[in-house]
């Protein structure tokens, strides 16, 4: 393609840019694909390197674009569809779950999940981390907090410690008959733990999913799943599960 120039519009250059720029990851570029360097961009458009800066920065925040250190600004992936609302209730750990077990401790809860668990005030749970990637990128992490009480016959010799560990506590888990799962859904900024996993700067924007899984009439467990903003959204519906979706679709997020 030749140069492009922007013509006058109500609106402010950098935003009309970024529609341009929007419309090009689109028809030019593949997931992954590094753009050119910004000299190239702004001679390419017409634009300064300031105004051109800005439109690259509301695609990053749109999570449209990702700044890798050593690499550059690359497309970036489909966001995740975060399922909420689904009738389709299945465990932590279930057949077709994309999380990954990295470690498992016994660990007091937060209050809060203490009461939902109803466990003592300083009683142990189990506390399964989780995280989530899409090609090749850091999307989500999870804690999982599940009562002792739930998995009784979780054998500490079969499971040690660290991802085994957190796999077993999963297994024993699915045995229980699961009645029911709630879902609340907040915006949240990256806490100093959850910025490192997901390689994001602290207070960044993210989406905090925390969800009961009901057993025999209690709370069996609680997840608290923290999912980057730039690369998520909410869906709707009863599919169920978590889902990646690919092509046009993401301009709808």
């Amino acid at each position: 393609m030749g140069t492009t120039q922007l013509e006058t519009v109500p609106e402010p250059k950098y935003w009309h840019l970024k529609t341009v720029l929007s419309e090009a990851l689109d028809t030019e570029f593949t997931v992954g694909e590094i753009l050119p360097n910004e000299r190239d961009l702004a001679a390419r458009f017409g634009v300064a390197r300031a105004t051109l800066r800005q439109a690259l920065e509301q695609l990053e925040l749109e999570g449209r674009l990702q700044r890798r250190r050593g690499v550059g600004t690359t497309v970036a992936p489909p966001r995740v569809g975060v399922a909420v609302g689904t009738e389709q209730h299945v465990w932590p750990g279930a057949a077709g779950d994309d999380w990954q077990p990295v470690d498992c401790a016994l660990e007091v809860p937060p209050a809060a999940v203490a009461a939902a668990l109803e466990t003592g005030a300083e009683q142990n749970v189990h506390l399964v981390r989780r995280s989530r990637t899409t090609h090749g990128q850091p999307v989500a992490a999870e804690l999982l907090y599940i009562a002792q009480s739930a998995v009784p016959d979780l054998s500490a010799i079969d499971a040690p410690a660290g991802a085994a560990r957190a796999r077993a506590v999963l297994r024993e888990l699915q045995r229980l008959e699961l009645e029911g799962q709630e879902s609340a859904v907040e915006l949240g900024s990256a806490r100093a733990d959850d910025a490192r996993q997901l390689d994001r700067l602290p207070g960044a924007p993210v989406l905090v999913v925390t969800t009961r899984y009901i057993a025999e009439g209690r709370t069996a467990a609680v997840s608290v799943a923290t999912y980057r903003a730039d690369t998520c959204r909410l869906t709707f519906g009863d599919s169920g599960g978590v889902e990646i979706h690919q092509g046009p679709e993401r301009r709808a997020s």
